[in-house]
């Protein structure tokens, strides 16, 4: 990290330990929100706002394209709203439905990285802010056994205990990455990182339209032990595109993960999932659009102009998550795809290697706050990287030509809870080789979010 970048979260940290000790008493350590919920009404209704505003100074760039992160000084505001609601429609079964609204905007349009510093902000700027249909699914739990476990009530089930041992069923219009991917650690942008390839791992392509829904089925099968998860969801018509292919012959994703509970450390949670996904749509082939290209075929490398239905993209996933000592927890992702055919729904990393971790804020008194630190490498393949050095454009990245380096990410945030269900975080991120290119950067990106649990 650089001088500079260590002399900003120096001044972050330095910040909020002067003003935390002026800020209200440290509420209670509860998952409290603004307002009250019943745990035993039928009907579930809760919402969520979050703001996040970033700015990055001007940085060193030899040349900038059309897909580049502007080397200028920027600043952009983002802002995420959902109204959660559910209905039990019986002991077991449940529906439940989300209305969101996503505005504002990212920096440089959410172009320029593939590592990009906000998870919240949709790509495609034209859909406006008006509210839409985020999830809507049947939810089935099907019990196999005795035992019950205590659970949390939230906006994807409603239940306060589930036996230990079940399968679950769901269907209809949700999340991929609501169920797949997941890491204590390193997963909610409303708490924790921001980072796309923090929050996720950038090598999983799982399938969603612009906004990260898609229609799906997704069946779960949980014992104490082990759990293991397979959905079929619905490919978009065209990379990050916000129609979806209806047709399951045409175009098509598969996902499976296993997640294991090993007692490794005594008294000490540890989480290992093992993921493998297989997407099936309209992808077009970095190679022929470089060799029709050099044969003079085509005026510039167009990877859209090379798509042909029924082609193939497969990956793979490792994430786990450790409990060092009582609050403090670490976590690491590492992740592969084939990097022949064009990067699709999430975004531009054929592989990542991602590790970091979190500590709970009891140490200074303040039990319900968290420090978070992540390190990030990401990496495209060959033809990728050639692709975009003879000036291709993809739907995230496009420097007009390319000096290739890894993409290397820290981020670092702190999340204070100031009352029930209101939380300010700082957050600091530096990103080496933006965009793969060692030609520009490095940039720096210090960030703020408020966010509401209502």
């Amino acid at each position: 990290m650089s001088l500079r970048a260590r002399a900003l979260l120096c001044g972050a940290v330095l910040i909020f330990t002067l003003v935390l000790p002026v800020l209200a008493q440290d509420p209670p350590n509860d998952n409290a929100s603004i307002f009250p919920h019943s745990d035993t009404s039928r009907i579930y209704i809760a919402g969520q706002m979050n703001f996040i505003h970033q700015q990055h100074p001007s940085f060193p760039a030899k040349y900038t394209g059309e897909n580049s992160l502007r080397p200028e000084r920027e600043k952009a505001t983002s802002r995420l709203m959902t109204l959660y609601t559910g209905l039990e429609l019986g002991h077991s079964t449940e529906l439940l439905v989300d209305i969101e609204s996503a505005g504002g905007q990212g920096l440089s349009s959410a172009l320029g990285l593939a590592g990009f510093t906000n998870l919240d902000v949709v790509r495609n700027p034209t859909l406006g802010s008006k509210p839409y249909l985020g999830r809507l699914m049947l939810h089935q739990t099907i019990s196999l056994g005795e035992e019950v476990v205590p659970s949390e009530r939230n906006f994807l089930s409603l239940a306060t205990q589930r036996p230990e041992r079940r399968l679950e069923l769901r269907v209809g219009k949700m999340s991929i990455a609501d169920f797949f991917d997941l890491n204590a650690v390193g997963t909610d942008s409303h708490l924790q990182f921001m980072n796309w390839t923090v929050d996720n791992n950038g090598a999983y392509d799982y399938a969603a339209d612009t906004r990260g829904y898609t229609f799906a089925g997704v069946a779960e099968y949980h014992s104490r032990n082990w759990s293991t998860r397979f959905g079929e969801a619905l490919m978009p018509k065209v990379a990050n595109g916000i129609d979806l292919d209806w047709s399951l012959r045409r175009a098509r994703a598969e996902n499976i993960e296993v997640e294991l509970r090993p007692s490794l450390v005594r008294d000490h949670g540890t989480t290992i999932r093992l993921l493998s996904y297989v997407n099936h749509a309209n992808m077009g082939s970095y190679r022929e659009a470089i060799d029709a290209f050099l044969a003079g075929r085509d005026p510039f490398p167009d990877i859209e102009a090379h798509r042909r239905q029924g082609r193939v993209k497969y990956g793979f996933g490792f994430n786990a998550e450790q409990e060092m000592v009582h609050g403090v927890r670490a976590f690491a992702r590492a992740g592969w795809n084939e990097g022949h055919n064009e990067s699709f729904a999430y975004t531009e990393v054929n592989g990542e290697v991602a590790f970091g971790g979190d500590v709970a804020g009891k140490t200074w008194h303040r039990a319900n706050d968290k420090l978070g630190i992540a390190l990030v490498r990401n990496s495209i393949s060959g033809d990728h990287r050639r692709y975009l050095q003879l000036g291709g454009n993809g739907f995230l990245l496009g420097d007009g030509t390319l000096t290739y380096g890894r993409e290397k990410i820290f981020e670092g945030y702190y999340t204070a809870r100031i009352k029930r269900g209101v939380y300010v975080s700082l957050d600091l991120q530096h990103v080496s080789n933006p965009g793969y290119n060692r030609d520009r950067g490095p940039v720096i990106v210090p960030g703020i979010r408020l966010h509401l649990d209502l």
